[in-house]
């Protein structure tokens, strides 16, 4: 698919039902960061990133029925929201919540690609700043959005390297003295 290409790719079943008039389903993932977020750093990763992704850097087509690939301006999907830390003083929380409600209340723009980012260096009691980034459920399920977000970082020990998510250690099967092997 070339960018502007008007016979792009068919929308799923799926995607079809979250772009029917009167639901606009997006997906907010909220990522809290131990220090400040820097505005350039995360638009730069997007420059690199976005294009690499068909369903970031696509929209829809005039009658909603297929993906249009797209050139993306990073600048119009990245927001740096300004934020007074002494208005709002110790309670980052209910900014932050009150920010999120409103944030779902308004639709994507449907002329460009539906996800955007929202860079709140405000403090509450686990973060330093957080990102909320917001995509339209056509775009994939949270699981594969998720992955996708994994994609885009980096380790900031290694940069080089794939970012991993942690995964649980499995438990060792047990065998109960009274049961079989099969029912462990």
């Amino acid at each position: 698919m070339s960018v502007g290409d008007e016979d792009g790719e068919p929308l799923s079943p799926l995607a079809r039902v979250f772009q029917s008039p009167g639901s606009d389903c997006c997906i907010i993932t909220m990522i809290g960061c131990k220090t400040k977020i820097h505005a350039d750093a995360i638009k730069n990763g997007l420059k690199k990133n976005v294009s690499r992704h068909p369903r970031f850097s696509s929209k829809l087509s005039h009658d909603g029925s297929s993906w249009i690939n797209t050139q993306v301006n990073v600048e119009d999907h990245v927001y740096v929201v300004d934020i007074d830390q002494n208005k709002i003083g110790d309670d980052g929380e209910s900014f932050l919540e009150d920010y999120v409600s409103r944030l779902t209340m308004l639709p994507l723009n449907k002329a460009k690609p539906l996800w955007d980012i929202h860079i709140l260096n405000v403090k509450t009691s686990d973060a330093e700043a957080v990102c909320v980034v917001r995509s339209h459920h056509s775009l994939g399920d949270g699981t594969s959005l998720m992955s996708l977000l994994v994609a885009c970082t980096q380790k900031t020990s290694h940069l080089s390297a794939i970012s991993t998510t942690s995964v649980m250690k499995r438990r060792s099967k047990t065998v109960h003295k009274d049961k079989a092997p099969w029912f462990s």
